[in-house]
């Protein structure tokens, strides 16, 4: 049975802390990048839209009795926003990530020893058409089975 210490040392010499450390400092840094956007871009704009005077959209607030700042829809649209960029950013970063990891973001276009570019076609089934796994010798979309093991193709564009 481990240590708790030796499993927290495996975990540390794993890479998975530093990777995490990175992303929260680039993600802090990012942050501060996105609500500069809506501070000082989009929030204005929403400002001039809705007739307020300045360009703090936090000043849209619906007063409410006994309180003393009432209801800040406008700090709330803000947030939303901010949130919704942030999202989307991490959501096609960690997509583009994904597809980097699984070895599918290749680059379509190559040179070969004469300089000439080639564009690599993934194999496809010859009755169904549909995309296959290198290698495959039975289509998993029609099960028909293949000819010959399923094969990457080149084709040379001359210029």
């Amino acid at each position: 049975m481990k240590s708790l210490l030796a499993e927290f040392k495996e975990f540390i010499n794993r890479g998975n802390v530093i990777d995490m450390a990175v992303g929260i400092i680039i993600g802090a840094a990012f942050t501060a990048i996105v609500t500069s956007l809506t501070d000082d871009i989009i929030n204005p704009l929403i400002k001039l839209i809705t007739g307020g005077n300045g360009t703090d959209v936090a000043g849209l607030t619906i007063p409410v009795a006994g309180t003393e700042n009432g209801i800040d829809f406008g700090a709330f649209i803000s947030a939303i926003i901010n949130f919704l960029i942030v999202a989307w950013v991490v959501f096609m970063i960690v997509k583009a990530f994904n597809k980097m990891k699984d070895g599918t973001a290749k680059l379509p276009f190559m040179k070969n020893a004469k300089g000439e570019e080639a564009i690599e076609h993934a194999p496809t089934c010859p009755f169904c058409l549909e995309e296959i796994n290198v290698g495959a010798t039975r289509c998993p979309h029609c099960t028909a089975e293949l000819p010959a093991p399923a094969e990457v193709t080149i084709e040379v564009v001359k210029k």
